[in-house]
């Protein structure tokens, strides 16, 4: 046994959010055409640089009036994989509903380790904060959201003690949406996933969300896929507990008749479940 119980090919599988579907090929295809369908609708900077190296950059749909609530949505792709010219296809209804929307890009692995990715995000979301006003944002305000690796990059980003790091104590996530994410890296460590990984112990500690939930109370919502790879949902379940105990305002949201590819598609749609209780959480209706 490798993992609690678990085989290196169960184990393997466990972690195989690909073998859900048939193909991921189309389901990508769509979060391109989308996010592209977004950058025409909309008015929009594209590839605002966040630091030094072509990775680190962000995509900017400002809010159509000042002091408006902020969406950050980090991409998933198993860290691997996807940019953020893939990751604005919910930016029409965010916009709609009255706040500003950036998707945030960073160096994919293994080109760059998951704690240089960590890094990468933080300094994206400082960089969003510092310039909140110039997206009609207001600082106070940013909802950070994410799916697959973008769930464990978001789960990282409302994790305690790194602002001051950054030179940014005053950052404080007003709150969050982590969707199908994976919160111990352990058993990632353990995987086939691990090739591109390439984590050691103190790294997959290092970057667990369930070992470094929220500081303090902040809304989360939650919602993993109904055939989800069995890792995403115990992680989604447990990372839901921690957060809870720490005083979080937790809910979980179902969308039945999704999958871990289409579910934060359900975004674009601002009747969804899902779409209702982020905006709720950002203080919008909802």
């Amino acid at each position: 046994m490798i993992y609690r119980y678990r085989s290196q090919a169960e184990l393997d599988l466990s972690l195989n959010a690909r073998a859900t579907v048939p193909d991921i090929g189309p389901l990508v295809a769509d979060y391109a055409r989308e996010s592209a369908a977004s950058r025409a609708a909309l008015p929009c900077r594209v590839a605002v640089p966040y630091g030094p190296t072509p990775a680190e950059r962000i995509d900017i749909f400002p809010a159509r009036k000042p002091d408006s609530p902020i969406f950050v949505f980090i991409h998933g792709g198993y860290w691997r994989m996807l940019d953020a010219s893939d990751s604005s296809f919910m930016a029409r209804m965010f916009i709609e509903a009255g706040a500003a929307v950036v998707a945030v890009n960073y160096e994919l692995a293994p080109v760059a380790s998951i704690d240089e990715i960590v890094r990468q995000c933080r300094a994206a979301l400082v960089h969003v904060w510092r310039n909140a006003r110039g997206m009609n944002g207001d600082p106070a305000r940013i909802h950070v959201s994410g799916s697959s690796a973008g769930g464990h990059l978001t789960g990282m980003m409302i994790a305690g003690g790194w602002t001051k790091e950054f030179g940014a104590p005053g950052l404080a996530i007003q709150s969050a949406s982590p969707l199908s994410g994976l919160f111990d890296l352990e058993p990632v460590r353990l995987s086939n996933c691990n090739e591109w990984a390439r984590l050691d112990v103190t790294a997959a500690a290092r970057n667990s969300p369930l070992r470094h939930p929220p500081e303090r109370p902040l809304p989360l919502v939650v919602s993993y896929a109904p055939n989800e790879a069995m890792e995403f949902a115990i992680q989604s379940e447990a990372y839901m507990v921690v957060c809870a105990t720490r005083g979080c305002a937790v809910e979980f949201v179902p969308e039945p008749g999704t999958n871990h590819f289409d579910l934060p598609m359900r975004f674009m749609d601002g009747g969804s479940a899902l779409s209702r209780a982020v905006l709720r959480a950002m203080g919008l209706a909802g």
